[in-house]
């Protein structure tokens, strides 16, 4: 799998829905009624991120949900990739990127959408293969006026913005004609997932695609 290979699976998959839940799990338990929820909400892929000694775990029950498409965040190392491929990933994300990082996703066949936060960041990836690249961390690096500046000079790059994203301003980044979707943590509140309270979830889901 070339890199323009990963960047056109990234980008379709980005194209499912206009945002994807970032998750962070402690519980494998919640993982397959969390990701039902997700996906009857309308939001069919989903980033479990290697943060938690559960996330592995995460990912196997995810893998069997009708429907949902299920990668692995916080990639750092080929070991991660490698941990991710093995339990069920069909895609990974990465706050950044390393030349063995992205080796190790080649040959493991898995897309990446890795992560860019500079001009310099983009041109490299783009000089590399990569064109569809998460913007981290999106408020921190200047948030949707950074991420349109960066749109101008470089219109062949498209991105996934993700860090800082809120309900109150996804929209101006969906408004750009670099932005694909937006990646966001709010539609799995941690009590709502501690309580079980699958259909507030589902809601949450619902409201993402406005």
């Amino acid at each position: 799998m070339t890199p323009q290979d990963q960047s056109r699976a990234t980008r379709d998959l980005a194209g499912r829905a206009p945002v994807i839940p970032v998750l962070v799990l402690d519980d494998a338990t919640q993982a397959g009624p969390l990701a039902e929820a997700l996906v009857a909400g309308g939001l069919p892929a989903l980033e479990v991120t290697l943060r938690t000694p559960a996330a592995l775990d995460c990912i196997r029950a995810m893998a069997d949900v009708p429907g949902g498409i299920v990668g692995a965040g916080t990639l750092l190392t080929p070991e991660d990739v490698r941990a991710a491929k093995a339990a069920g990933a069909t895609f990974g994300v990465s706050p950044g990127a390393t030349d063995k990082l992205l080796r190790a996703c080649i040959d493991e066949g898995l897309p990446l959408l890795p992560g860019a936060a500079t001009a310099t960041e983009a041109m490299a990836l783009l000089e590399k293969g990569w064109d569809m690249l998460k913007f981290f961390p999106a408020e921190a690096a200047g948030g949707a006026p950074a991420l349109r500046a960066i749109g101008a000079p470089i219109p062949q790059v498209t991105f996934c913005p993700t860090g800082g994203v809120s309900p109150s301003n996804k929209a101006d980044y969906l408004a750009l004609p670099n932005v694909i979707c937006v990646g966001g943590s709010w539609v799995a509140p941690k009590d709502a997932m501690e309580a079980g309270d699958w259909s507030r979830i589902e809601g949450l889901a619902r409201d993402a695609l406005t």
